[in-house]
């Protein structure tokens, strides 16, 4: 079957420029424009990648009829919007977390979806990182067993970052920790109880409204499962990592300390004679890289600056280097896909959906002292 190559424009390129290379590379991808408020930045991308095809504006690009697809990947106060003109201009869109800091928004971004009849995609790092797609290959192998409980981590200090982020509540930035625990559940988010923790200076308090520099969940999935999540965004003297922890009734994976740390892998096995419970034993493993599931032309994006053309299967056989633990082309080649192949994509807007307004109504949560609240659905 021939499938029709698309055309594309990536906005925003500070984090975006990590994708630019990506999506001009990909073998689906007929031309990819580029778009940044800062000119200065956006030419020294446009050359570093030798992409002549440049937006002088936001609007130029949703009037811009020849373009399939729309990549933002912008400060976190215009993804609604942004999403949702992308929609209406008759685009499929992409879009960097977190869908919306809103419920509303995303009951916005849903029926802006469902009336275009374009593909929304969530562009979730943690659901194509090394460790997610080798705990995801435990799950479907019987190799995890079942899963009895389920930790999301995100320690990230955001001093000094643009000002949108002052004072963000952590859990509306939440995806990093809980999107895992949803993909790998099987289930949605149905409830959260969540406490704010911990003090930081009063001028951080004033844009969001939100005291708290720490906020700890306990979720509750449709299917009876339970996840618990942390996020710290500032004040906190911790290691940073998006960390992923499975516990399941055979083998549990365990997040090494700092982000790039190697996971340990326990395994619980029979014990001899009559000790009481059995054993366990746990090593550290080194991920490997899933970038067979890549179209060629794109797999050594994979590992980023570790990749050696000169022993290409060497340098990609083990998960190092690439941007965010190698999700970044994952990412890509699942929207192009899911454009080409006319279906949804993986991380659409139902299960970013769920995944943001557990965030969201986690937040809610922490400033009622931690009273449950409803997740909705969309």
């Amino acid at each position: 079957m021939c499938m029709k190559k698309i055309n594309v424009a990536l906005v925003g390129m500070g984090f975006g420029g990590a994708f630019a290379g990506i999506w001009k590379n990909h073998p689906m991808v007929n031309s990819v424009g580029l778009f940044d408020t800062n000119p200065d930045v956006l030419n020294e991308v446009a050359a570093y990648h030798g992409i002549e095809k440049k937006y002088s504006s936001f609007e130029e690009i949703l009037a811009d009829d020849t373009l399939d697809a729309v990549h933002l990947v912008t400060p976190i106060p215009l993804h609604e919007e942004q999403t949702i003109a992308v929609l209406e201009s008759g685009k499929h869109c992409a879009c960097t977390v977190p869908m919306a800091i809103y419920l509303e928004g995303i009951r916005r971004i849903t029926e802006a979806v469902r009336k275009s009849g374009k593909n929304y995609m969530m562009m979730e790092t943690t659901l194509y990182t090394y460790q997610y797609l080798y705990v995801k290959q435990m799950l479907e192998s019987g190799e995890l067993g079942r899963i009895q409980f389920l930790r999301g981590s995100h320690y990230q200090d955001m001093s000094q970052w643009p000002d949108y982020w002052m004072g963000l509540p952590p859990m509306y930035y939440g995806t990093h920790a809980i999107a895992p625990m949803v993909a790998l559940s099987g289930s949605r988010i149905k409830r959260v109880n969540c406490f704010g923790s911990g003090t930081m200076e009063e001028w951080l308090h004033k844009q969001y409204g939100n005291p708290f520099p720490v906020e700890s969940a306990l979720f509750e999935f449709e299917n009876g499962l339970k996840g618990e999540a942390t996020r710290s965004l500032f004040e906190t003297a911790r290691a940073y990592q998006e960390g992923l922890f499975v516990y399941g009734s055979k083998k549990s994976f365990e997040w090494g300390f700092s982000d790039g740390d190697i996971p340990y892998i326990t395994t619980l096995r029979e014990c001899d004679g009559d000790r009481r419970g059995k054993e366990t034993y746990y090593e550290t493993k080194q991920m490997p890289n899933f970038y067979k599931n890549l179209p060629e032309e794109i797999q050594h994006f994979t590992v980023g600056g570790n990749y050696d053309p000169l022993n290409p299967q060497e340098s990609l056989s083990v998960g190092a280097g690439g941007g965010h633990h190698g999700s970044h082309p994952h990412l890509v080649h699942e929207f192009v896909m899911s454009i080409v192949e006319n279906r949804k994509p993986y991380i659409d807007e139902v299960l970013g959906g769920n995944i943001t307004a557990a965030g969201i109504c986690a937040h809610e949560s922490a400033m009622k002292n931690g009273e449950p609240v409803v997740v909705p659905e969309f």
